[in-house]
């Protein structure tokens, strides 16, 4: 599968702007038929979801929207740090999709400033290959990430997977449902957490696999089976996903939390 930066790029070279050079990356848009659909299966769940795309180039970020609507979402757009946090303020979009890249100020520092006004689901677009990054990214708010090169179809399923989330979890209902593992303290209707009665702030994604992962305490869960039980992904290829979720519940809970089964999986080990 071609890439949407190999795209990007013949369409930067031909001189047209992506809305113009939509023909140029059908094979991000079309379906296992090979044919251009306006909407995707999902899409009828998905009407009136507004997605806010922050990304500083414009072909990328044409292409990006250009799918997201094929998709059935409503779609904003902003190019720099300042803009992203004044439109998001301003939309209170479903979703961001979030460059860490940007002018102005940086996606990282977008995001800080955009769950503190308000928890929204951030996937998060990188060049960078470096782990650092993709912690510092989920520690301040980001609940996944794309590293570029990458394709539009695994961007949309992203997307479809993180709103699907949300969605099952729409709000308190009556009455709180406390998990109790060891001295972490879960609240599922609150959605709030506590180790040692201290609270730590997590993202909706680290919540739902801590969550998870406390259904069964002391039980160890395989990857590739938590990627798609909290990810909704049939296959292996983003188990570093669920690594890096990890690493940050660790880095906010304790590193002796959660404990790793080399070759196998995690398991909530608290005592």
């Amino acid at each position: 599968m071609r890439t949407l930066a190999g795209a990007a790029g013949r369409a930067r070279a031909g001189g047209r702007r992506a809305e113009g050079a939509a023909g140029g990356l059908h094979n991000f848009f079309t379906s296992s038929d090979g044919v251009l659909h306006g909407r995707s299966l999902e899409s009828a769940d998905m009407n009136e979801r507004r997605i806010l795309v922050v990304e500083d180039e414009p072909t990328i970020a044409d292409a990006v929207a250009a799918r997201l609507r094929a998709e059935g979402f409503a779609v904003e757009l902003a190019h720099d740090g300042p803009t992203a946090v004044a439109r998001a303020e301003a939309v209170q979009p479903d979703l961001v999709v979030l460059d860490i890249m940007l002018p102005g100020f940086d996606g990282l520092e977008v995001c800080r400033r955009i769950q503190a006004t308000r928890p929204v689901p951030v996937l998060m677009l990188t060049a960078r290959g470096d782990e650092t990054d993709l912690l510092v990214g989920l520690a301040v708010g980001a609940d996944d990430y794309l590293t570029k090169p990458f394709s539009l179809r695994e961007l949309a399923a992203r997307v479809h997977a993180l709103l699907r989330r949300v969605q099952r979890h729409p709000g308190a209902a009556a009455g709180d449902q406390v998990t109790r593992v060891g001295d972490l303290e879960i609240n599922r209707t609150q959605r709030r957490v506590r180790r040692a009665g201290v609270e730590a702030h997590l993202t909706p994604t680290e919540f739902d696999l801590l969550v998870h992962l406390a259904s069964r305490p002391r039980a160890v869960l395989p990857r590739e089976r938590l990627l798609a039980d909290i990810w909704g992904w049939a296959d292996a290829s983003g188990t570093r996903t669920v690594d890096s979720h990890i690493k940050a519940l660790r880095r906010k809970l304790g590193a002796d939390v959660i404990r790793t089964v080399h070759g196998v999986g995690y398991a909530l080990d608290l005592t």
